[in-house]
């Protein structure tokens, strides 16, 4: 049952118990009548007259009697537009006030009050279930996935021209030289290159073949290839050599290289452009945006988990977190009390008086029977009490009548 329903069945059952003392009072009257008792008599008539003339005012207040339209009865859905008025410039007069609502938003301690909330367990998991099952899915599934594409790719260029790539690469390259691992790369270049050539001999022979006269009938083949390979091996080994004069040249080539790139706005500029126009490419924009596609396709398998999703572990876990973290800063919660007492103390006293335009219009719209159902509702059960008072007090009252009227 939700609460109007208990309500309702609250207001029955007192009305039944109001009902139930009037009618032992009417059946006091019948016994009194019979047996000739006078006390009983008095008692159950001025009883009864009590009873029913405190049922007449609880009921006049909400209806007509008995649904006869006697004046001045149904008070409250006859005079629903005054009582929303009145209550409007009530709420907004006296409670609207600065003085009383700084003593309660000090009181209230905003911070403190919602932290607390976060860090329990179970309102830190209501919110991260809601942001993974409504929010997150909501979201995915109304993003346009192309307009998506679209923006990473053209923020992730945005991002390249921003950056010096040439300065990195120099940056990098010089301190492989003051670690002298240089020398080693070289090394390592020359005898790769060395490696090709070895495996690409038969190839290159062809390409000699293909390229000598038909007259010489290949003898010169043999030994220009040879010729070729020799020298190529040659310079390659003394390129290895680190006194040789061939390293030092490329010692020097590199270290000149590294220069320029450090202090050539121009040489860095054509290398960004190079990057730059790699990353154009269509397999490398496709790449890039296909980040979007796998970060949505990991993000709904991760959802399907349910209680198991760590996107939503990790949200209930940051949520528990951000609470304690306020929590435990004083300056925090101070400031975010008084951000909050400041602009919600400055929003209701400047609307204080559309605030109470809304309670009273509010109140005006509702259907007469609509507003007298709602306050029986909240007040019937009590105003019950007032049948079952008049009821008793009656009959007592009628006694003390009677004892008079006897003693006299």
């Amino acid at each position: 049952m939700d609460n109007s329903q208990i309500k309702k069945a609250d207001l029955t059952k007192m009305k039944s118990v109001a009902l139930s003392v009037l009618g032992g009072a009417v059946i006091c009257f019948f016994l009194g009548h019979y047996y000739k008792i006078g006390w009983l008599k008095a008692f159950s008539e001025a009883a009864m007259v009590g009873g029913i003339a405190d049922w007449f005012a609880v009921v006049a207040l909400f209806k007509h009697p008995l649904g006869i339209p006697i004046p001045h009865t149904a008070l409250i859905p006859n005079n629903k537009d005054a009582i929303g008025q009145n209550l409007g410039t009530f709420v907004s007069d006296e409670f609207l006030i600065k003085e009383k609502l700084e003593i309660k938003l000090d009181e209230f301690d905003f911070a403190t009050k919602v932290t607390n909330w976060l860090i329990e367990e179970k309102n830190a998991v209501t919110i991260s279930s809601l942001v993974v099952e409504n929010v997150i899915p909501g979201v995915l599934k109304t993003i346009d996935d192309a307009n998506v594409k679209k923006f990473i790719q053209q923020q992730f260029e945005i991002k390249l021209k921003q950056l010096n790539f040439g300065e990195w690469i120099a940056i990098g390259l010089e301190s492989l030289s003051k670690d002298d691992k240089q020398a080693q790369l070289i090394t390592n270049v020359l005898t790769i290159l060395a490696a090709e050539l070895e495996a690409n001999k038969m190839e290159i022979r062809e390409k000699v073949k293909s390229a000598t006269p038909w007259y010489t009938l290949g003898v010169a083949d043999k030994k220009i290839a040879d010729g070729v390979f020799n020298g190529l091996y040659e310079f390659l080994d003394m390129a290895k050599q680190p006194d040789s004069s061939i390293r030092k040249k490329i010692n020097l080539y590199v270290l000149n290289f590294i220069e320029e790139l450090k202090n050539s706005p121009d040489m860095q500029q054509k290398i960004t452009t190079i990057i730059i126009e790699f990353t154009q490419k269509e397999e490398v924009q496709d790449y890039i945006g296909s980040v979007w596609q796998e970060l949505k396709k990991a993000v709904l398998t991760d959802l399907e988990k349910g209680e198991e999703s760590e996107i939503k572990l990790n949200l209930t876990n940051m949520i528990r977190d951000f609470g304690s973290n306020i929590q435990n800063d004083a300056v925090m919660t101070t400031k975010i009390n008084n951000f909050i007492k400041v602009d919600l103390l400055g929003v209701l006293l400047r609307n204080k008086k559309a605030i109470g335009n809304l309670i009273a219009t509010s109140v005006q719209s509702w259907d007469k029977k609509e507003i007298a159902d709602k306050l029986e509702l909240e007040v019937g059960k009590d105003l019950q009490f007032i049948r079952i008072n008049g009821t008793v007090v009656g009959g007592i009252v009628g006694i003390v009548i009677y004892f008079v009227e006897q003693l006299m």
